[in-house]
């Protein structure tokens, strides 16, 4: 297990140790959507990842480091979502029970994801407290191993093997934006860059009602989430101590995007690119389209995060392209 910042070999390291594990997704373009946006955009579709997600690069990297002794009582982890998924998905590859605590409001196609990789779920009030004091009743019953969702180093040199094979596919980038909730996807991005692309620029995307990053990038000091108001159901986790510093050192901004601009991108997508992604992997073309003057004549690479949505859920008051 790493206990400090991934070095380059760290990542690279990891890189090998899930390739068998994990998808080399592709990158996408679109001529229409370069032509919108005045630049040219290269998308690396992690919602084509195992799990339909990048969570599973770090959910794996990190359960694949543990030492096998500590992995006898299983895994546990809190998550309302894609690590939650990706750390069952880790298990069953390491042939080891996942415990999951999920907050009871979560998406219905996520809690059902969880169960057909054999996670056992239990369920907590929507509450970070809530999630924190269950997991650790958990924890203390079971034995079982904790892997948190970004604030580890581990999981923070799996998720930076996506930008990884961005690079490698076409170098040259001038800029790189990536979602950011926890800060998993960002830091270990920035890593990549740093190690592997030093002239190019990393760019965090983040919804407006779920600003705590953008706050916290700008102000020096770590902001909690509190009642973040989001379709970018992905993205409602505050940076821990572990992502913070190395976004902060290795990341040149941090921009935020209306729940009304994701959808819009979120469309574009759907329309343009033919394919399914969910609300925030959305944010960072939606970076693109509110600042054009900032993109205009460059090489963008937009890591989409992830594609796990109900498609049935468009129709809803929450997210509706009519709106």
């Amino acid at each position: 297990m790493l206990s400090k910042t991934p070095s380059k070999s760290d990542i690279e390291a990891s890189h090998k140790r899930i390739s068998d594990y994990i998808f080399k997704t592709p990158v996408l373009t679109s001529q229409s959507i370069n032509k919108l946006c005045g630049c040219e955009i290269f998308f690396k579709c992690e919602n084509f990842q195992k799990i339909g997600a990048f969570k599973a690069r770090g959910a794996t990297n990190a359960v694949l480091s543990v030492n096998p002794i500590h992995l006898k009582n299983g895994v546990a982890t809190h998550s309302s979502g894609n690590h939650a998924t990706a750390l069952s998905y880790a298990a069953k590859i390491a042939g080891v029970k996942a415990y999951i605590v999920m907050p009871q409001n979560s998406k219905k196609i996520k809690v059902n994801s969880v169960k057909a990789f054999g996670g056992e779920i239990t369920f907590s009030e929507n509450n970070q407290q809530s999630r924190e004091k269950t997991l650790q009743n958990i924890v203390d019953k079971t034995g079982a191993y904790f892997i948190h969702p970004y604030n580890n180093y581990d999981v923070i040199a799996g998720q930076s093997t996506a930008a990884k094979e961005l690079i490698e596919y076409n170098p040259g980038f001038d800029y790189i934006v990536a979602p950011v909730g926890g800060g998993g996807l960002l830091s270990g991005t920035s890593l990549s860059v740093k190690y592997f692309s030093g002239t190019t620029a990393v760019f965090g995307a983040e919804p407006e009602c779920a600003d705590d990053a953008y706050r916290s990038f700008n102000d020096g000091v770590i902001y909690p989430s509190v009642n973040p108001k989001t379709i970018a159901d992905g993205l409602l986790t505050s940076l821990g101590d572990k992502t913070y510093p190395i976004i902060k050192e290795n990341v040149k901004n941090i921009f935020t995007v209306s729940d009304s601009g994701i959808l819009a991108a979120m469309r574009l997508i759907y329309e343009r690119l033919k394919i399914v992604i969910e609300p925030s992997s959305a944010t960072v073309l939606a970076v693109v389209l509110k600042y054009p003057e900032i993109f205009k004549g460059s090489k963008t690479g937009l890591i989409l995060s992830g594609g796990n949505i109900d498609l049935f859920e468009i129709n809803r008051s929450d997210i509706n392209f009519e709106s």
